[in-house]
């Protein structure tokens, strides 16, 4: 099901009815203008794909893609060279010193007049065949040489057809959702009978930070309109709502939507329909090779907090851990967990880590402990819940054994605080958050907005998440300027550098980054207090 909530501004009605005809005649037309607007042409599959080659310097079809430097044809990858990075996302040029790139528009580079340059000189109009031969061999339609500071580059001819078709649209491509007066952002909430008072509780928040930022003139005196899609009863449910939602609801962005259990559909969808997405709700960030460049996530999933785990153990112990094990239950998501475990302790040298796999608590508990004792295993990853934890630890003390056990919160219930006193300061868990993080002033905001706006005091986590996946979004609109497009968004958010949420870790995203904080926390359990003890400060893993 899809819903929306348009965040408008009252007007009081006129008296005058004349007038009132009028006003609503000229609503129609301005919100005819803003559909022209957003419902214009989708981009073709050729011309996506030119558009990878302007903007990132790549071939969708991962052929290469090379430039060559000045006279003595320097080669680097075309990525470290592409397009847009001198003549702009909108084809402009972007001046720089004594440099002034050309203007790409296809409209300037086929005047029918040519063109005179600055420099005095002169060519003809452009064709395909002379725009092919000025990023091949570096001359104008005129047999002119280009100055040396722009690159000559090597691709195929497919790639060459796949960039002259997107120029063709460059300075016309504007992203759907965006007008001079609004930008729509959507978000996904759960809307199943577990997980309906979380999605409430997000819609909630969400609505309210964006009307407030609306009461305050938007951002760029654009005002921001928040739809709502709800997840399906399926990972593929949720997905085709997903995309019927972008198409039909003409969204320019995503922000804090609720992912978890379509995280994979999802993702494929955002970069599919190269739609940003920040600070989706997920345990399992997506992360992997060729980057998703869409996606901007806060923080560490469960992948991360295993790595930090690791990390935290093999600096723990007063002597190098050479072996450890890894206690999880049967479950095709504990894959993932498993390889970021192993792969950690590999890079500390752990090269002997065990994989013990249950199916039920506490049956198979008990003979992993105790095939984990005989082993002489000390260290043990626990991927499983707090209630299999705590039958393990039972055991190990009838075992008169007391391994250090590693846990997530997100899995460690208050049962392991009933652990054997002989595990006192030797369960450790991780938290990709802490009210350490909390700011003074982040939390004076966002208890402001709360009493403001009287939002749900339940499900608070999800609450604080989303409200600041939302502020990062808006960070992000306010440094890629007025002239906001998706790819411009996506190049300020990837400029972030411990940007200060008053919520959580300070985030930083790059090129080649895409979680905001990269670690966790990790603290150790005081059982005599029943309560949790900061160990240090952050475990960074990146």
């Amino acid at each position: 099901m899809i819903s929306s909530s348009h965040i408008v501004g009252k007007q009081a009605s006129p008296k005058c009815p004349a007038l009132f005809v009028f006003l609503l005649i000229s609503l129609f037309l301005s919100a005819g203008a803003f559909a022209k607007a957003t419902l214009q042409e989708p981009l073709s599959p050729q011309e996506k794909r030119g558009k990878q080659i302007y903007v990132q310097g790549t071939s969708a079809s991962r052929n290469e893609i090379l430039a060559y430097l000045g006279e003595a044809s320097l080669e680097v990858p075309g990525s470290t060279m592409a397009c847009a990075n001198c003549h702009g996302l909108d084809g402009q040029g972007k001046p720089e010193g004594s440099i002034n790139p050309s203007n790409l528009t296809w409209d300037s580079l086929t005047k029918p007049y040519g063109v005179t340059l600055s420099s005095g000189r002169k060519h003809p109009p452009y064709t395909e065949r002379g725009l092919e031969l000025a990023i091949t061999r570096g001359v104008d339609p005129g047999g002119n040489r280009l100055p040396n500071v722009m690159p000559r580059y090597q691709m195929s001819g497919v790639d060459m057809s796949d960039l002259i078709a997107y120029l063709k649209r460059l300075g016309k491509d504007r992203d759907p959702g965006i007008s001079e007066i609004n930008i729509v952002i959507g978000t996904v909430v759960p809307t199943s009978d577990a997980l309906a008072e979380m999605g409430k509780a997000i819609k909630a928040v969400s609505i309210a930070f964006f009307e407030e930022l609306n009461t305050q003139g938007g951002i760029y005196n654009r005002r921001f309109e928040l739809r709502f899609v709800e997840t399906g009863d399926t990972p593929e449910n949720t997905r085709g709502r997903v995309e019927r939602f972008l198409k039909d609801e003409q969204v320019f962005a995503m922000t804090g939507a609720f992912v978890a259990g379509a995280d994979k559909e999802i993702v494929a969808l955002m970069e599919k329909r190269q739609v940003p997405l920040i600070g989706p709700l997920t345990l399992y960030p997506q992360i992997g090779f060729p980057l998703n460049r869409q996606v901007f996530y806060l923080l560490s999933g469960l992948d991360g907090q295993a790595r930090a785990l690791v990390e935290f153990a093999a600096n723990q112990q007063p002597t190098k851990i050479s072996s450890l094990a890894i206690v999880s239950p049967e479950s095709e998501a504990n894959r993932s967990l498993i390889g970021a475990v192993k792969d950690q302790a590999s890079k500390h040298g752990m090269n002997s880590v065990e994989n013990y796999v249950y199916v039920t608590a506490p049956l198979d508990v008990d003979e992993i402990a105790a095939k984990v004792q005989q082993k002489g295993q000390e260290t043990i990853i626990f991927l499983g819940t707090g209630e299999a934890a705590l039958a393990f630890m039972k055991k190990a003390e009838r075992l008169h054994w007391s391994p250090s056990l590693y846990l997530f919160s997100a899995n460690a219930g208050r049962e392991v605080f009933d652990a054997p006193l002989s595990f006192n300061h030797k369960i450790f868990v991780s938290f990709p958050t802490l009210p350490a993080d909390q700011t003074a002033e982040g939390v004076r905001e966002f208890r402001a907005l709360a009493e403001k706006y009287k939002l749900p005091s339940n499900h608070i986590v999800a609450q604080l998440s989303a409200y600041s996946a939302a502020k990062i979004l808006v960070e992000g609109l306010k440094r890629a300027g007025k002239d906001v497009s998706r790819e411009k968004l996506i190049t300020a958010l990837e400029s972030l550098n411990r940007f200060d949420t008053g919520l959580t870790p300070r985030i930083s995203y790059g090129p080649n980054r895409r979680i905001g904080a990269t670690g966790a926390y990790v603290v150790s359990i005081d059982l005599e207090k029943k309560q949790y003890v900061p160990t240090k400060e952050w475990v960074d893993i990146n």
